[in-house]
């Protein structure tokens, strides 16, 4: 049986990574790289707390599509969030590092990285019947 501690740890620092993106969307600081990225760390630690809780091996990557397939070979209602995973997964390197192409991260972008990030959040919280989850704890724009 896994500790649930570590399950505990692993929602409390995504939590971090999404409460801190959040706030910052709903103050409308222009931030939005940063809030994008945060957002993508957040599900990234909610999908693998998911892993983590099931046994499925703990793999260091950040591929969220990766992470997905590997919750979906328990669960297969894990697909329906393919395309926020999708979204977030294309925002790691271009919202982390300088790239050589032009990349713009808006309002707009903030929000649906905020949205897919909110979906993962509340799916995984559900599944690991979290007792800090929430289908509603906060409004995009």
């Amino acid at each position: 049986m896994v500790d649930p501690d570590i399950i505990i740890e692993w929602i409390t620092k995504a939590d971090e990574d999404f409460e801190f993106a959040r706030i910052n969307f709903e103050e409308e600081k222009p931030f939005f790289s940063q809030i994008c990225f945060h957002f993508n760390q957040s599900a990234e630690k909610y999908l693998k707390a998911y892993i983590i809780a099931n046994k499925l091996g703990f793999r260091k990557i950040n591929n969220l599509p990766l992470l997905l397939k590997q919750c979906s070979l328990i669960d297969l209602s894990f697909n329906q969030l393919s395309e926020d995973c999708e979204n977030l997964d294309t925002i790691y390197i271009e919202a982390r590092y300088p790239v050589a192409w032009p990349v713009d991260f808006s309002k707009n972008e903030a929000n649906r990285a905020y949205r897919s990030a909110e979906n993962i959040r509340n799916f995984v919280k559900k599944k690991l019947k979290h007792p800090n989850s929430k289908d509603d704890t906060s409004k995009a724009e």
